[in-house]
């Protein structure tokens, strides 16, 4: 009787003497293939960011370059004039502190109960936080307009009053990536680990859930920061002062310093989102050494 001959190796069983071989489906891109790809990507950006750079530099109509037009925002003369971009980049930055503060104090602790207390509800809060995106911001002004009639009267008509505006604005934005670390982490094996210690629930909540969902939070709270630096309808309809809504006006007599204050703001919001990968790449490398160390 012959021996049966050896079975061919399954794709995703592991090999002898090598590491397991993971299943693949459909067919991936040649690098040749990534690389365009990302040039395009990459050029479908970069293009109109150098144009907005060259426009910044730009002297009139005959294509000369100057760097008058920085030297200009520190120029005592043009104080009066550039004043509203200051103002409102002011109104901004304390619209994002109260937004930053709403997001750890109201969506942060209703996703941590929820993902400890009633699993259940996950669904709704996701469907709650995720409304105001699917809504366009005319049809928010609108529903808006009446709320801060009675707002006005109660806070005053204060540009950080918009901050309640934007903050439901911003749920989406700061929803998904707290959610994410949240099922990335065992809340609740941790928790209860720690409660089984003698640990109270501000230390479970600040020293146990907290460092582990770092990523998630600073993600949220810089995407709600560059949602704030960018609105403008909500600003322009309410009759609010604010960063874009000052642009717009100072462009009326000096483009090519709404181009640099543009310019800024969106060199501002990648150096968030390079922080944030940052930030996660520090985390991921030390889970590693730590799971060398215990190793």
């Amino acid at each position: 009787m012959s021996a049966a001959a050896p079975s061919a190796p399954v794709a995703g069983s592991t090999r002898p003497g090598g590491p397991a071989r993971l299943r693949r489906f459909g067919a991936a891109p040649s690098r040749v293939t990534a690389t365009v790809v990302l040039v395009l990507v990459g050029l479908v950006f970069a293009v109109p960011l150098l144009a907005l750079v060259q426009f910044t530099f730009r002297q009139g109509t005959d294509g000369s370059l100057t760097g008058a037009h920085y030297a200009a925002l520190a120029d005592p003369v043009n104080r009066a004039t550039y004043q509203p971009v200051f103002d409102g980049l002011g109104a901004s930055l304390v619209i994002a502190v109260i937004t930053v503060a709403i997001i750890l104090l109201v969506l942060l602790p209703a996703q941590l109960i929820t993902a400890l207390r009633y699993p259940r509800l996950r669904r709704l809060l996701e469907f709650v936080c995720i409304v105001p995106i699917t809504v366009p911001a005319v049809v928010l002004v609108v529903g808006f307009v009446p709320v801060y009639q009675v707002v006005s009267r109660i806070a005053g008509s204060g540009a950080w009053t918009l901050a309640f505006a934007i903050g439901i604005v911003s749920l989406p934005f700061a929803f998904r990536p707290i959610a994410a670390a949240i099922t990335a982490t065992d809340l609740t094996t941790l928790s209860e680990a720690a409660r089984s210690l003698g640990a109270s629930w501000w230390t479970v909540t600040w020293r146990v859930l907290l460092p582990n969902l770092r990523r998630g939070v600073l993600a949220a709270c810089f995407l709600a920061i560059t949602v704030v630096l960018g609105e403008y309808t909500l600003a322009s309809f309410l009759s609010r002062t604010t960063f874009q809504t000052a642009l717009v006006l100072v462009q009326q007599t000096d483009p090519y310093v709404a181009a640099i204050f543009s310019l800024g703001a969106l060199l501002f919001g990648f150096v968030l989102l390079v922080a944030i990968g940052r930030i996660g790449r520090r985390r991921t490398r030390a889970g590693r050494s730590r799971t060398k160390e215990s190793a």
